[in-house]
């Protein structure tokens, strides 16, 4: 599985971005589909998670209320609508897929990664 986010880059505070990920390989609808994110000199943090038919996501306490994620199984795709950004939500964010059943918030649970796409929130 490869996976390629796109949609990155510098927006005010209170803005908005959407963030996009392609996935490659067949089993796209069978996995658990995830964002992650990692800030200058932080490890990674989970961010949201979905499962693999849609019907149920996960999101981290930080993000609830202001992203949104979503997939389209027929497009390989997942995003991750984010509104009102914050200074504090500058980061790289992954895309990652996941076989497993629960929409975890793991990193351990993740098995393919993405390359990242920056995204800077400014004040």
């Amino acid at each position: 599985v490869q996976l390629v986010e796109s949609g990155g880059g510098l927006v005010q505070a209170g803005g908005s971005l959407r963030l996009s990920c392609v996935a490659s390989g067949p089993t796209f609808s069978t996995n658990v589909m995830g964002w992650f994110r990692q800030a200058p000199g932080k490890e990674r943090e989970f961010v949201s998670a979905i499962s693999r038919s849609g019907g149920r996501t996960n999101y981290a306490s930080s993000v609830k209320g202001r992203f949104t994620i979503s997939r389209e199984n027929a497009k390989n795709t997942i995003y991750l609508q984010m509104d009102n950004l914050l200074p504090e939500d500058t980061a790289v964010y992954y895309c990652a897929s996941a076989k497993v059943l629960l929409v975890s918030s793991e990193i351990e649970s993740y098995d393919y990664w993405g390359q990242g796409t920056r995204v800077t929130v400014s004040s």
